[in-house]
């Protein structure tokens, strides 16, 4: 019993040592990650039950419904797609119309080649996210000093991939059926199935579950007649329409600068890159879209974007024809699809 009793007191020593050693040489990364757990328990410490809201009279009716609605998608989401949805956006987190998250992403100036940060448990990973816009201002001007483009921009939601319970947030209630089911199947999908390591896969797998589910969704509820599945078909093809095009706009950006000569000025470089740019988003204007209000790109009111713009189409959506390989006709095949792919992450 001493024995064992001045064993386990060593191992303890030693896992103290350890952390304090850790600590120590990662002060960053436990610092940011001490921030980043606050503002999460910030969060869920004020959101607020789902009842509380339906019962509250001077809640919107138009939101409740949402809120409905919600439970429904979660429903369908467990029952017949397969995602694990414990207890996930069961409470409302109120944003004050204000954002909640920033991500911060970065990309070589002239290749299309994500930054990457690394953390525990995820792997590299090509986005970093802050719960305080200012915390991340020191990290934002750090990438920029070392050449990369850049974008720091508010998120509308993310999974904990099942840490946490993860809330509604308010302005998730702004969307409409569709967009908020694709929304919530989405970030269900992360909670499922994620591979440390591998963010383009995880995006594009979550993106394809996400749309495809909420197509089968609202068939099952509204049939294909209704209004809120003809509204979701007809954003739907816009959206991958527009992703295509996107697509196709980082494969040529990055044709431009394979091929610039050794000897061109990083001036003329630049000169170069924004007029590919500017006549990527010009382009925008002629697709024939169903509602291309929602996507025109205006030159007296926008600055051109960088790389980290077309970057992040190609992160969520460059791996989309390898899901499509087979149409996905029935919620029972959408459900055999996901448990497919979890058998197949285990391998």
């Amino acid at each position: 019993m001493k024995i064992l009793l001045k064993s386990l007191k060593i191992f303890s020593y030693l896992v103290l040592l350890f952390i304090i050693g850790y600590s120590i040489f990662n002060f960053q990364l436990v610092n940011y990650g001490i921030a980043q757990l606050k503002g999460q328990v910030k969060i869920l410490y004020y959101a607020a039950p789902i009842e509380t809201k339906l019962n509250d009279p001077h809640f919107p009716d138009s939101l409740k419904a949402k809120l409905r609605i919600i439970h429904e998608i979660k429903k369908f989401a467990h029952d017949s797609l397969g995602l694990i949805v414990s207890e996930n956006y069961t409470k409302v987190y109120d944003q004050k119309g204000k954002p909640v998250l920033w991500v911060i992403t970065a990309c070589s100036p002239f290749s299309m080649q994500d930054y990457e940060w690394n953390f525990p448990f995820l792997g590299n990973v090509s986005y970093k996210g802050f719960f305080e816009k200012e915390r991340g201002q020191p990290e934002l001007k750090k990438i920029e000093d070392l050449g990369y483009d850049v974008e720091y921009r508010p998120t509308a939601a993310w999974s904990t991939l099942g840490w946490f319970e993860d809330p509604i947030l308010s302005n998730m209630l702004k969307r409409s059926e569709g967009q908020l089911a694709e929304l919530i199947i989405h970030e269900l999908t992360h909670t499922t199935l994620y591979l440390p390591g591998s963010v383009d896969y995880n995006e594009n797998f979550a993106t394809y579950v996400g749309e495809q589910g909420a197509i089968q969704f609202l068939k099952h509820k509204y049939g294909t007649n209704g209004l809120p599945y003809t509204n979701y078909i007809q954003f739907q093809s816009d959206e991958k329409m527009y992703g295509d095009y996107m697509i196709q706009a980082v494969h040529s950006l990055d044709s431009l600068y394979l091929h610039f000569p050794a000897h061109v000025h990083r001036v003329e470089k630049l000169h170069l890159k924004y007029k590919k740019i500017a006549e990527i988003m010009a382009g925008i204007n002629q697709l024939p879209l169903y509602h291309p209000h929602r996507y025109r790109f205006d030159f007296t009111q926008n600055k051109l974007p960088n790389n980290t713009f077309f970057m992040s189409f190609y992160r969520y959506r460059n791996q989309q024809d390898e899901f499509n390989l087979t149409p996905i006709l029935t919620a029972h095949d959408l459900y055999q699809f996901v448990i497919d792919q979890k058998k197949n992450a285990t391998h």
